[in-house]
């Protein structure tokens, strides 16, 4: 009796596998192992621009769909985004909102990049606050120079983390490490972090800013966080301080870094993430040397394609068994 049931449990999971269609957008590799681990399902490998043709009878989207999509897909039940931030598709530049009003499931790929990107962080901050900025300048003209060397030492110095979560909290437990006092800036409410002293809301930004020797930016974009760290807010970092950016260039005000860099009150910045982005050649921020700018590459290394891939195909198996998906965005906070 318990064979038969057996039998037709893995029949009825067999039958879900066959009537399942994931649709695989950018990413031919990805589909490829899909496909290989799921010999059942129906996985088609599209451009991004071909998606269109295949999604109405989709069941999964893989890849940054659009509200067009979303509108034409009649059976869609989970999109799993590759990457970190989800507002692209959560909410566009044209104003519309039907993957977050519907009921599908939205996947991140949160935490997965926290290493790199927080190694990415430390290392900006290294950078300038070593003054290599200018040391890497002269050897590019092969000058040994030791005079006006600034390096500053991190240890005792305060860092406010403004967004907590898994690249954040990454930054700060490195922060840690260099002896730095860690503040962190949330909206949720944090467990007890060994690596950070204390947690305030973001509507008490402005009361830790200017106690920041570092601040570094790794909020998701969101409505609420959407230019949350503005001109005044530049304006309340202490003389010497730094600012460093590796989220999202939407959640800080491009004309308060360049006024802060300009008036010198910053000794200085990194910035992964601009607003525009890409960051154009004319733009002011160029010319600063110690504004270390890198373009938008600091979730990249030797292991993040591998978490990044692997996240997804776990969630496929766990949505082919019925399953509780990892990585659950929500879609009313946009993280």
């Amino acid at each position: 009796m318990y064979r038969f049931v057996a039998c037709l449990l893995l029949a009825g999971v067999s039958l879900i596998a066959q009537q399942t269609k994931i649709v695989v957008a950018g990413n031919p590799g990805l589909a490829k192992d899909i496909q290989a681990e799921n010999p059942k399902v129906k996985v088609v490998s599209v451009s991004p621009n071909a998606a269109m043709a295949e999604v109405a009878d989709a069941d999964v989207y893989i890849g940054n769909i659009t509200n067009a999509e979303v509108r034409a897909a009649k059976k869609l039940k989970w999109v799993a985004v590759m990457s970190a931030g989800v507002e692209n598709v959560l909410f566009p530049k044209d104003g519309s909102r039907d993957l977050q009003t519907s009921n599908i499931i939205v996947t991140n790929n949160k935490v997965v990049q926290g290493p790199e990107i927080a190694d990415h962080a430390l290392a900006m901050l290294l950078m300038v606050s070593r003054d290599l900025h200018r040391l890497y300048a002269n050897d590019q003209k092969q000058v040994w120079d030791p005079r006006n060397y600034k390096g500053i030492e991190l240890r005792g110095k305060t860092a406010v983390v403004v967004g907590v979560g898994g690249v954040g909290s990454q930054i700060a437990i490195r922060a840690n490490a260099f002896g730095m006092k860690v503040i962190g800036v949330d909206p949720e409410d944090k467990p007890f972090l060994p690596f950070v002293d204390h947690i305030v809301k973001p509507d008490q930004l402005d009361t830790v800013i200017p106690e920041a020797d570092v601040v570094f930016i790794s909020a998701p974009d969101t409505p609420k966080s959407h230019k949350m760290f503005g001109v005044k807010e530049f304006d309340l970092m202490k003389k010497n301080s730094f600012f460093i950016a590796v989220s999202r260039g939407g959640i800080y005000e491009m004309p308060g870094l360049v006024k802060a860099l300009d008036e010198r009150r910053l000794a200085g910045a990194g910035v992964d993430v601009t607003d525009p982005e890409p960051l154009p050649a004319d733009h002011a921020l160029w010319k600063f040397p110690n504004a270390v700018i890198t373009p938008h590459i600091a979730g990249r290394s030797d292991m993040d394609a591998g978490r990044m891939t692997g996240t997804i195909k776990e969630n496929v198996h766990r949505f082919l068994d019925g399953k509780p998906l990892i990585n659950v965005v929500d879609k009313a906070k946009g993280y």
